[in-house]
């Protein structure tokens, strides 16, 4: 048995392999537990790795501390990079509808929680490093931490006292913080609970809505399709045309009669322009659940189609005239989990899935074209994502000089590669450079990168938490950390409910986004029952992220 205790005892690769795997595997399965709804995930890993820290100290044992940094930073560069590349095909349509708006609001928020953290230092005996950690710590921003520790390190290397501080900080911060926003969303729920109830239900699309009109314009008369889309100035489909009792599926060139009836698929954003556009809008609810509307008679049907094709990625609807040729209409395509309403300038991604419908012959030539090869959709392909890591890195690296300040700012590995990973997801395709992954894989890599991360870092702040938080100092830190994670969340929701008039699912999902705490949102989405604060969360968090790092790093220095 002295085999085995020496493995356990010295720091060796090994040792660290197994410390690491073995929180890890404690933390998830605790994790998984649910108390009043709600489980911790691979959060309560970084509370298993603190616990065994404790342990690691009292006993004397021997830490790699090499491997433990590797193990920490490379797991935090996977998991920033991977949910960066997930964002990012969806990003920037996100923000166009209706997301600046929630862009803003978060920002909002950021800037009243660094409010906050500037004064604390100001009005209590805690040190400006330390509240930064208590920040971080309190939004659950591990990218932050990093950020901040860092910087401490480049203004001054011999300060590894105040870097573990931070880092200090920020694990008596957390366990609070992610009960505080919970609490934080219970009251808002009580404190509007009309709003709340008018959130709640499932929704039957993320982006888009369906609608019928009654073409009474004599302006549009012997307009072709084309013609009245692009005059609109905004994107939508005309997915079905009723005429003499008769249903086509409409082609650009399709002309407009009297007394058409046109089935048009759009932003939600837009939905009520169309009876001024067209005349009249039926009152029939195409968007309830039990409406079948993908299939109006025996001769059309509505399937999805998989973009397998390299050749045609990058491409337009335009430049590929799909419509035309097959006589089909792509009324929706989804990508990484968000519903766009496609035009003529949307241009596919490898593993878009289209929503086509029309002749069942034509719609299985159209699949040729397209690929539709689910096989190829598992394919790893490790050359694109292996290459935006190390851009990402590298773009980390570069110091950005600002005047005024004396240490240039830099992105990070937290930064960098998140940002990289967006810019590959979104623009990735139009350089014919292939970034899909499913998004199982995704979540796979995303969480084993935070999970090693949450070990690695549980494991070597946990030493002095126990001595640290159980004192006069621990407990005012607490105190800070839960007040930086609720008042800017409450001022913020209630001045979006109140003065905004904001919809309750995409405030809390927000405020979810602005604190980086997805245990928040797994709480939101049970109890409204929808998707839409997991909407508002996606759009907001990249911005979120990058805020954090940026502004951590400006603390550290101003303060």
């Amino acid at each position: 048995m002295d085999w085995f205790i020496e493995l356990f005892s010295q720091g060796s690769v090994p040792q660290t392999i197994l410390l690491l795997t073995l929180i890890s595997i404690i933390g998830l399965a605790l994790g998984r537990i649910k108390v009043g709804g709600v489980q911790l995930g691979s959060s309560f890993v970084f509370f298993a790795a603190i616990a065994a820290g404790h342990f690691v100290q009292k006993f004397g044992i021997q830490i790699n501390a090499a491997m433990m940094d590797l193990a920490k930073n490379f797991g935090l560069v996977l998991f920033v990079y991977t949910l960066g590349l997930q964002c990012g095909p969806g990003f920037f349509s996100s923000l166009r509808k209706g997301g600046l708006k929630l862009v803003l609001c978060a920002t909002a928020t950021i800037v009243l929680g660094t409010a906050c953290t500037i004064l604390i230092p100001l009005f209590t005996s805690v040190k400006p490093y330390e509240a930064v950690g208590l920040l971080s710590g309190a939004v659950t921003s591990t990218p932050a931490l990093i950020s901040a520790q860092q910087t401490v390190l480049d203004i001054d290397p011999s300060a590894s006292d105040a870097a573990n501080a931070v880092g200090a900080a920020y694990a008596v911060g957390y366990p609070f913080s992610v009960l505080t926003v919970i609490l934080c969303i219970m009251l808002l729920k009580a404190l509007f609970p009309k709003s709340a109830r008018s959130s709640t239900g499932k929704a039957t699309d993320r982006y888009t809505a369906i609608t019928e009109v009654h073409v009474c314009n004599s302006e549009l008369f012997g307009k072709t399709v084309m013609d009245v889309v692009r005059a609109s100035g905004f994107h939508f489909v005309i997915s079905r045309l009723w005429r003499d009792g008769k249903v086509h599926i409409p082609v650009s060139d399709s002309v407009l009669r009297e007394d058409d009836h046109l089935l048009i698929i759009c932003d939600k954003e837009d939905i009520h322009k169309f009876g001024k556009i067209f005349g009249h809008e039926e009152n029939r609810d195409w968007n309830r659940p039990n409406v079948d509307w993908n299939i109006l008679d025996g001769k059309l049907v509505s399937v999805h189609l998989r973009v397998t094709r390299n050749h045609i990625v990058g491409m337009s609807l335009n430049e590929l005239k799909l419509r035309n040729k097959y006589g089909v209409n792509i009324t929706r395509i989804n990508r990484a989990g968000i519903t766009l309403v496609p035009s003529g300038d949307t241009t596919l991604q490898f593993g878009d899935r289209l929503t086509v419908v029309g002749d069942e012959a034509k719609i299985k030539a159209l699949a040729k074209v397209l690929g539709n090869e689910e096989q190829k959709l598992n394919e790893p392909r490790l050359i694109p994502i292996l290459t935006g890591i190390f851009l990402g890195v590298l773009l980390g690296s570069i110091p950005v000089v600002i005047p005024g300040i004396s240490t240039p700012l830099k992105l990070g590995i937290a930064g960098g590669p998140i940002i990289m990973g967006i810019l590959m997801g979104a623009l990735g395709p139009k350089l014919h450079i292939t970034t899909y992954t499913t998004r199982a894989a995704n979540l796979m890599v995303r969480q084993l990168g935070i999970t090693f991360f949450f070990a690695s870092l549980g494991l070597g702040v946990g030493g002095g938490f126990v001595d640290t938080v159980f004192t006069a100092q621990g407990l005012k830190w607490a105190g800070l950390a839960v007040l930086l994670a609720a008042l800017p969340l409450l001022v913020m929701g209630i001045f979006n409910e109140k003065v905004l008039k904001m919809d309750f699912a995409k405030n809390v999902g927000m405020l979810c986004g602005t604190a980086t705490n997805p245990n928040a949102l797994a709480y939101c989405n049970s109890i409204l029952e929808n998707d839409n604060p997991a909407e508002a969360y996606a759009t907001v968090y990249p911005l979120t992220v990058f805020l954090r790092i940026f502004l951590a790093q400006i603390l550290i220095l101003i303060l």
